[in-house]
């Protein structure tokens, strides 16, 4: 095998791939010796027939493509590695040359890692953040843990208020005609909760148990059922039971309860004390991702769009993996949002941006400042491992090949060139009213010169931006969902 590197405009590159003409026939053997089972040639029998008489009588080209296909994911890697090139993307395919007799031929069209001008990047302006913990965020807690441990009670001497949870009947009716889906009988509602189209749980307010009243609604103009959409409708409705939430009152025996310690007093500064390192964490996390964002705006690099596909993929392919992990696939997703897998990838475009850019950028200044991994680093980030997944270090250390350990360097690397930028940002006091101007990177400029990544609006969750991944492929559906007619006086999600 033989490959010749070919630079293209905007950092890609042609790899042409030489394969002899003796592993060309190799591979057409081996491919001939995996199907020879399922051929019938009359004369012989099944599975029997030689090589020369099954070409004979289907032509020499019957496999030519499976063995094509052997040949490139098997060279492929190879003439990646051998070029010596820093390739980010997955490759383009193109057979040049597949002939009885000669050698084969293919090229693989592919981005190179783009060059980074790096601008400035130490002593970044940051405002100070604010890290104190108030009294009322620590009440707001220490309220939110009352409310887990609520009890509920039935309540009989009074009218409906908000927050109650009801037990209720109600039928609908639409110019006095009752509706499909627009009937309900010991349904629980928690008043106040939104789950029912708007006006409606307000109107339950000063309800009597067991007593008849109306509801008056009009359904949303982008309703799901078409047939109510925009119409006024009336609700019949009994109130069969009241059921209230009781907070426990705040006291050492709760305290003690819900913590380690014993009284209110030792419970409320422990509280904020987690508080400060909840708030220093993102305080972190928030300058992190500024200051990086700071150093893209005043660097230059030019990304290849092979690049930036192959990051989309990625992201989509993990979206599609956690929706998995909900018991949903891409076909369902698709079906319920009514997007395409092309409208998707569009709507991720600019986070593929942003988190190339960021890791481009933090690679840069890695190299920069000579930020190196030691073996004790990469020691101590496998056992983190071994922990998580409850596993020996040596069976961790079996389980990491060459390439999982030097991407663990460089994501190591990564990190702590993220930590350099934020241990030398310049701090300036906070301003009273700051105004924010985004730079969009659209999809076609890819350029970057103080080019912001755009919000994309509608995108799967968002990952970890420090990832630039090298191959990715986009799921695929598996099922049409099973849809269920849901309650007409419910409201409906958009």
């Amino acid at each position: 095998m033989s490959v010749n590197v070919e630079k293209l405009e905007k950092n890609e590159a042609k790899l042409t791939i030489e394969v002899s003409a003796k592993d060309f026939d190799k591979a057409i053997d081996k491919v001939y010796n995996k199907q020879k089972g399922k051929i019938q040639i009359p004369g012989f029998r099944k599975g029997k027939a030689p090589r020369n008489m099954v070409e004979r009588m289907y032509g020499k080209e019957i496999f030519f493509e499976d063995a094509a296909n052997e040949l490139i994911n098997e060279e492929y890697p190879k003439a990646a590695e051998e070029c010596g090139e820093d390739i980010v993307s997955s490759p383009e395919i193109e057979v040049t040359q597949i002939e009885a007799g000669k050698s084969f031929i293919f090229t693989a069209t592919v981005a190179l890692k783009p060059e980074v001008k790096l601008g400035k990047y130490k002593g970044v302006e940051a405002e100070k953040m604010d890290l104190d913990v108030t009294e009322d965020e620590i009440n707001a807690e220490i309220d939110q843990e009352r409310s887990r441990n609520a009890r509920t009670i039935e309540v009989t001497d009074r009218k409906v208020q908000k927050d109650d949870i009801v037990t209720l009947d109600f039928e609908g009716f639409v110019d006095g005609v009752a509706f499909d889906g627009g009937k309900g009988t010991d349904y629980p509602l928690t008043i106040g909760s939104g789950a029912f189209i708007p006006g409606f749980e307000d109107q339950l307010i000063g309800f009597e148990i067991g007593k008849e009243g109306e509801v008056n609604v009009t359904f949303p103009k982008e309703y799901q059922a078409e047939e109510l959409a925009g119409k006024d409708a009336t609700f019949k409705c009994t109130v069969k039971a009241i059921k209230t939430r009781e907070l426990p009152e705040l006291n050492d025996e709760f305290a003690s309860d819900v913590s380690e310690f014993e009284t209110v007093a030792e419970y409320k500064e422990d509280v904020k004390k987690k508080l400060a390192e909840r708030k220093e964490a993102q305080a972190k996390a928030d300058r992190e991702n500024a200051v990086v964002k700071a150093v893209i705006e005043d660097s230059e690099m030019e990304l290849p769009e092979k690049m930036i596909e192959t990051q989309q993929k990625q992201i989509v392919n993990d979206f599609a993996q956690r929706l998995q992990y909900q018991g949903m696939n891409m076909q369902q997703y698709m079906q319920y949002t009514g997007n395409t897998v092309e409208q998707l990838m569009e709507q991720v475009k600019p986070q593929a941006i942003e988190r190339i850019q960021s890791r481009l950028v933090l690679e840069a200044v890695a190299a920069a400042e000579k930020l190196e991994v030691s073996d004790a680093e990469v020691e101590e980030e496998l056992k983190k491992m071994a922990d998580q997944y409850k596993m020996e270090l040596d069976k961790v250390k079996e389980l990491m090949g060459d390439r999982e350990l030097k991407s663990m360097k460089d994501d190591l690397a990564v990190q702590k060139a993220a930590n350099f930028l934020v241990e030398n940002v310049k701090e300036v006091a906070a301003k009273k009213t700051a105004k924010k101007t985004a730079t969009k990177t659209t999809a076609k400029k890819t350029t970057t010169k103080k080019a912001d990544a755009a919000k994309d609006e509608e995108k799967p969750k968002k990952t970890t931006t420090r990832k630039t991944t090298k191959k990715a492929e986009t799921a695929e559906g598996e099922e049409k969902p099973k849809r269920t007619r849901k309650t007409a006086a419910k409201k409906t999600e958009e």
